[in-house]
């Protein structure tokens, strides 16, 4: 399959609400782990996510000095700091669940998942438990979360640097695109229900994550325009993984799905050829169902 490299539908400009022009000094430049520490501080500010700008005249700093950070008030800061001890903890507790990977289990730190669930539900962020977010989905639990990516990474990159690109199918709330986006060069994301597609956009908007792309459609057709990916994971559970996305997989890449009805296991397809894949079932899981075309 020849490779397309077309402009993708959805730009970076229509996730983040476009380019603002702005008076104020260069602000240093947001990767996804800092974007997500800015909108945490957001959060408790109760406002969009905003860069540090300085407080007044201060005196001249040398020209090593490194940005310094916003400085909140001290109720604040002591609810952000219990926010990342909360975090931490859940990142522990999924460690010893049994997730290896370091670059996986610091994305995992990075991202604050209180900021993709309803507000009546933040005191339940970070057990490990998936969560409603609306039109009878849920977003992850958090180990199932990591143990996926962990496994799409096992192999490609030998626990080594980022996966190249990405595709993931069933955005939900965001909240797992925005992990990968800290494990991989590029995600493109898909998501069926446009409610959610917003959601998404809405939830994702304040971190300014740069390598990350969501699209509205057909999960199950996968981004042809954009393949072939390193890696693929689907968010929901079909009866057998759809040929279209075993296609659009870079030979050496792999797919992570959820596959069954009731009963449900992990699978993680290896594309060794152009005609020829293997598998592995990994554990059980529960997942909501894959389905085609748009809502």
């Amino acid at each position: 399959m020849k490779e397309q490299r077309s402009n993708f539908p959805l730009p970076l400009s229509s996730v983040t609400g476009g380019a603002r022009k702005s008076a104020a000094p260069p602000a240093p430049v947001a990767t996804p782990q800092t974007a997500t520490q800015n909108a945490a501080l957001s959060a408790l500010h109760g406002g969009a996510a905003r860069m540090p700008t300085a407080p007044g005249p201060a005196p001249k700093a040398p020209s090593y000095a490194q940005p310094a950070l916003p400085v909140a008030p001290a109720a604040q800061r002591s609810e952000l700091a219990a926010t990342q001890n909360i975090r931490r903890a859940m990142v522990e507790r999924v460690a010893r669940q049994g997730v290896k990977d370091q670059m996986v289990l610091s994305a995992l730190e990075s991202v604050p998942r209180h900021l993709f669930i309803e507000p009546a539900l933040s005191a339940q962020a970070y057990i490990d438990a998936s969560l409603p977010i609306g039109h009878n989905q849920t977003i992850s639990q958090p180990y199932i979360v990591a143990r996926m990516i962990e496994a799409l990474r096992e192999g490609v990159t030998r626990g080594q640097g980022k996966l190249g690109r990405v595709l993931e199918i069933g955005t939900g709330c965001g909240y797992q695109a925005a992990v990968l986006a800290c494990v991989a060069q590029d995600v493109y994301s898909i998501e069926r229900i446009k409610g959610l597609h917003e959601l998404a956009k809405a939830n994702l908007r304040p971190l300014r994550i740069s390598n990350l792309r969501l699209q509205y459609g057909d999960g199950m057709l996968g981004l042809p325009q954009v393949a072939p990916f390193d890696g693929i994971i689907l968010a929901a559970a079909g009866l057998e993984v759809p040929q279209a996305l075993l296609e659009q997989l870079a030979i050496g890449g792999r797919l992570v799905a959820p596959v069954g009805a009731q009963v449900q296991q992990l699978q993680r397809i290896t594309r060794i050829g152009k005609t020829e894949w293997t598998s592995a079932t990994l554990e059980a899981c529960h997942f909501v169902p894959l389905r085609p075309g748009t809502a």
